[in-house]
């Protein structure tokens, strides 16, 4: 039923408002993954961050956008409702990606119209840079915000004789979001490709990001026009926060009557009796039961997610074309290939190839995908290597020496001096703007671990004669703009994408059905919540893992992902191995029966509260009495009750 008036109108028996809803989601998503495509990128050469902090920031953004969605369900399910919440958290999300965009225009301090901006500071740590964090956070709260209540606001659109349009609906949603994730990772990256700015020519950042903030606004507008078509429920209250209240007090009931006078429950939620329905708190241990399963799941996305950050500079180290989109276009191949083949010819063989083996089989591959990526890193490696020691011959007067440096240095390059074999040496720590105008992303890291020795003679005891030296060392060194791209091509990257691809649908769209088929009928969006926070804490550990580890080549960082990888999913194997699977409405079925919830109650509260009394021996008499006087009210209760 309407909470305002509108209008129903269906078009071959489907609800015309699904159309702006549908239409509004792929806009948003266009939005969402074009501006992801490019993230790294603006982060690595747009603010100048090495790939550590280019990193950690992205999947810091990524594990927050999903955070928020917790956040978003309890808003709409507790106060504004469905329709409200996607309105206003899509305003919000909008200003994040115009002041994304805001932020990239690098002609903003070019005052005197050079073609320089006058104040890279303003970018890379001053007003610039906060801007970029803002309209992050801006983002994530709103792509968070509105995730959980889009697809549940579009099935709200159908009656309850549309079972089977409704299914249908959920398809097509699902094919709009891989179809503007599609699009939008094959056009975004060819934006930010174009030379563009007012006085200055660059990497146009601001319409790689301008396009999805424009995408944006039309999805608003979108779905504001089919405002009144909208079949708009009332808020009901959050079913989330009566699962955290009714485990909340299982926990603190159970605490208080620790004693061993206290006979022990089949189950710790059944301590939960004396205040909850016997319904709600079967309900709740099912979906306990899936979420403990849940536990070894971040460390899937934790590899999974990786593909917008290590992969994305890993490509930008070799020759060719991004090939992200290859992860979308496989989506949609294979999910059709496992759903009428491949599944179908292993049931054939008579293979239980149960949800939960699926999605463990799905973890192996994404760790072999891992595996795939580190062995390509080391030809990566040996072939940048072989193109600077190749490439650039040095004059006679410079010997270049390799020594790694632990920490690396962080400077642009920095001259100083110390004394090395006799001579005064002048170390330059070279990562300049030439090595990224080289279009060779990974030698950049090379040069990282790297300082050039530069024999000084005598002349050089004073140090301004030092800095001219150095500047004119520095001067030699530009050759280094003359290096072409890694001869390797991206196309090498295909077979770790179709791994993880195939681990995905795997393991991603089994997890979900999985989670829908074991979750009680009103507490879907709860598992639903759950599943989500997987993906957010998966993010979360890469950063931990990146940042603890320190390893000095990518390739033992992959190799490390894929190891943790392996042993999560055997423990998750022994875990699944002693699930049994339930039927949540055969469950349900059982408290269908009118029983006399209410006597029952009081009687174990009573019966509760005179076992609390007899733990109390050490009370004074007076107590005693109102004690005693206390329980035989409660008796007279329960057999008035029973009258």
């Amino acid at each position: 039923m309407c909470l305002l008036l509108c209008v129903q109108v269906d078009v071959c028996g489907y609800p015309l408002s699904i159309f702006f809803i549908v239409v509004n989601e792929f806009c948003e998503r266009f939005s969402y993954y074009g501006m992801r495509a490019v993230l790294v990128l603006y982060f690595r050469y747009f603010l100048k961050w090495d790939d550590d902090l280019a990193t950690s920031i992205y999947h810091t953004f990524i594990a927050l956008c999903y955070l928020t969605p917790i956040l978003g369900a309890i808003v709409a399910d507790s106060w504004l409702g469905k329709f409200k919440t996607i309105v206003y958290l899509s305003i919000v999300y909008t200003v994040g990606q115009v002041v994304m965009a805001v932020s990239a225009i690098h002609d903003i301090t070019d005052t005197d119209r050079d073609g320089t901006p006058d104040n890279m500071t303003f970018h890379h740590h001053g007003l610039g840079l906060a801007m970029s964090m803002v309209g992050l956070f801006l983002i994530a709260l709103g792509t968070g915000g509105i995730k959980p209540c889009v697809a549940a606001f579009g099935g709200d659109q159908f009656e309850d004789h549309q079972e089977k349009q409704r299914s249908t609906f959920f398809s097509i949603f699902y094919l709009s979001i891989n179809a503007g994730s599609l699009l939008s990772t094959v056009i975004t990256p060819i934006l930010r490709g174009q030379e563009c700015g007012i006085h200055s020519q660059q990497k146009c950042y601001p319409l790689a990001f301008g396009v999805p903030a424009a995408l944006m606004v039309v999805a608003l507008i979108v779905f504001i026009m089919g405002s009144g078509m909208y079949n708009k429920t009332a808020p009901k209250g959050n079913i989330m926060l009566e699962v955290c209240k009714c485990i909340g007090f299982a926990i603190k009931n159970r605490f208080r009557h620790r004693s061993k006078t206290f006979p022990k429950r089949e189950h710790w939620m059944d301590w939960a009796h004396e205040k909850y329905d016997k319904l709600l708190v079967a309900q709740v241990k099912m979906v306990l039961k899936v979420l403990f399963l849940y536990i070894p799941l971040p460390m899937f996305w934790t590899l999974f997610d990786q593909q917008g950050s290590r992969w994305t500079l890993q490509a930008t180290t070799m020759d060719g074309n991004f090939v992200r989109t290859v992860n979308p276009i496989l989506i949609l191949a294979l999910v059709p290939i496992m759903d009428s083949l491949v599944y179908p010819l292993i049931k054939k063989c008579h293979l239980n190839f149960t949800p939960l083996k699926r999605m463990t089989v799905g973890m192996l591959i994404a760790a072999l995908a891992f595996v795939a990526a580190a062995l390509l890193q080391l030809q990566i490696d040996v072939s940048i290597y072989s193109i600077y020691t190749h490439t650039y011959t040095p004059p006679p007067h410079i010997h270049i020496v390799y020594i790694h440096i632990h920490p690396p240095p962080t400077h642009t390059y920095s001259p100083c001096w110390a004394v090395y074999q006799g001579f005064t040496a002048c170390f330059l720590f070279a990562v300049s703007d030439c090595v990224v105008k080289a279009h060779v992303g990974l030698f950049t890291r090379v040069l990282k671990h790297v300082f050039l020795l530069f024999p000084v003679y005598s002349f050089c005891s004073n140090s301004v004669s030092c800095v001219d030296y150095c500047v004119q060392c520095w001067q030699a060194i530009q050759v280094v703009e003359d290096i072409k791209p890694n001869t390797i091509h991206m196309g090498w990257q295909i077979p770790q994408y179709f791994l993880m691809t195939a681990g995905e649908v795997v393991f991603s769209v089994t997890g979900l059905e999985f989670s829908y088929s074991q979750a009680p009928s009103n507490m879907k969006s709860v598992l639903q919540a759950g599943w989500l926070f997987t993906v957010a804490v998966g993010n979360i550990i890469v950063l931990i893992v990146a940042e603890a580890a320190q390893l000095p080549d990518q390739w033992a960082e992959y190799i490390l992902f894929a190891s943790l990888l392996a042993v999560v999913c055997i423990v998750f194997a022994v875990m699944s191995y002693f699930y049994t699977y339930t039927d949540p409405a055969e469950i349900e079925a059982q408290f269908s029966q009118p029983e006399h919830e209410p006597e029952e109650k009081k009687r174990d509260r009573v019966e509760m509260e005179r076992k609390d009394s007899d733990c109390s021996k050490s009370s004074k008499g007076s107590d005693k009495k109102k004690r005693d006087s206390v329980v035989e009210q409660h008796n007279q209760d329960v057999k008035q009750s029973k009258m």
